[in-house]
């Protein structure tokens, strides 16, 4: 795994509150985001600009392209104004404008700074989620301020298998939109609670609400989100924590009355959720103001087979600061993680068929796949397989949807 970069993050990155972005023709385009990416090449033998050949593979993610292969041939066919709008240079005036090889695209994407391009990802769609989201604001009455969700989540890449047998993990912070405002890649000899931190370091969460499951539930991150952060939290109690699990688990839920119940029906289940939520003074567990059970009764509709399952969260949101009806909200958006990002990477992407493993590759790609979500959703699209396909008919539209017109 490279080093991380020791270049200044960019600014903008997680502008979730108290932010008064631009509109998005202001903004700086995916180019010049790339630009700032250090280029892990060495200068003699460059023929392309680093940020023409990650302008390029972005496109070509957007289209449809699932490996470096069909990137570097969906590249290939590309006219020499699709070229230039990616920032192609023109090394000798007698030759047209030429795409980089399959071999150029491996090798960038192995070798870039994993962190820098998710940062620089993260910040453009942020950036221009925020401008989105503040004009269609501009057009409705004033409301109260709602607090931004996020969601902290790890996934492995099960078809990256490194030489010595471990497989690629990412770990990413996912905005209630659907945006992946950050990534990072586990250490080999670590796991995802040493990366919590560093992931969120860079992403101002004032006033955010940020989830995550039972093996992130630690009391160093409670402490870090309230006290660095300014953020409140929700976390899921299970085995790591058998005292205060079972001290929230033998309250008395059954004189609790139900405060929310919902019902969706996805990917073939129907699943009701009931959520109880309770004040207990001093839990042992830092920030603590409330604890909750959420009762999942799920059926799988083909074969009526039914599940029931019970979590038990504490949350340092205060009844007076979200009622129960939000904190349900927050939770069933903790998976949409699963749903909105997850889920369609392995599913529309095939990401956990893929072979790429080699140095920064498999991550790049993530990173590339983010980004084509994450720039769909900005233009109102919910089914990104549609989506994809609708830009792999005509080369102008990843352009558009990239902002590189």
């Amino acid at each position: 795994m490279p080093a991380a970069s020791s270049s200044p993050i960019p600014a903008g990155l997680g502008q979730l509150a108290g932010s008064d972005p631009a509109r998005p023709d202001e903004l700086p385009d995916l180019l010049e985001w790339l630009r700032r990416l250090p280029d892990p090449r060495r200068l003699r033998g460059r023929r392309h600009p680093l940020s023409y050949v990650l302008a390029l593979a972005a496109c070509g993610v957007l289209a449809g392209a699932k490996s470096l292969t069909a990137v570097a041939e969906w590249a290939a066919d590309a006219p020499d104004q699709f070229l230039l709008h990616c920032g192609a240079t023109l090394r000798d005036p007698d030759r047209p404008y030429r795409a980089p090889s399959e071999a150029t695209v491996r090798r960038v994407l192995q070798r870039i700074d994993g962190d820098a391009l998710d940062a620089a990802i993260g910040g453009w769609l942020t950036a221009r989620a925020d401008a989105c989201r503040s004009a269609q604001e501009d057009e409705r009455p004033p409301s109260r301020p709602v607090r931004a969700a996020i969601a902290v989540d790890g996934k492995s890449l099960r078809g990256a298998v490194r030489a010595d047998g471990r497989r690629v993990h990412l770990i990413s912070a996912l905005r209630g939109d659907g945006i992946v405002l950050a990534q990072r890649e586990v250490d080999a000899k670590s796991n995802e609670i040493t990366a919590f931190r560093p992931l969120l370091d860079p992403l101002d969460l004032t006033g955010a609400v940020v989830t995550f499951d039972a093996l992130l539930t630690q009391t160093d991150h409670a402490k870090y989100l309230v006290e660095e952060k300014n953020a409140h939290y929700i976390a899921v109690l299970k085995g790591n924590h058998p005292t205060l699990h079972a001290l929230v688990k033998d309250l008395p839920w059954k004189e609790v009355p139900v405060m929310d119940r919902t019902r969706a029906t996805a990917h073939g289940r129907d699943e009701i959720r009931r959520l109880k939520a309770v004040t207990v003074p001093r839990l042992p567990f830092p920030y603590a103001g409330q604890a909750l059970q959420i009762v999942r009764r799920r059926r799988t509709v083909g074969i009526g087979k039914v599940s029931l399952e019970r979590i038990y969260p504490v949350t340092s949101l205060t009844a007076h600061q979200a009622t129960a009806a939000d904190l349900a909200e927050r939770v069933r958006g903790h998976w949409a993680i699963e749903n909105r990002a997850h889920h369609v990477r392995d599913v529309t992407f095939r990401e956990d068929a893929s072979r790429v493993r080699t140095g920064s590759a498999p991550r790049a790609m993530a990173s590339l796949r983010n980004l084509a979500i994450g720039a769909l959703r900005l233009t109102g699209r919910d089914n990104i397989a549609e989506g994809l396909r609708h830009h792999g008919r005509d080369m102008t539209r990843p352009l558009a949807t990239l902002g590189l017109t």
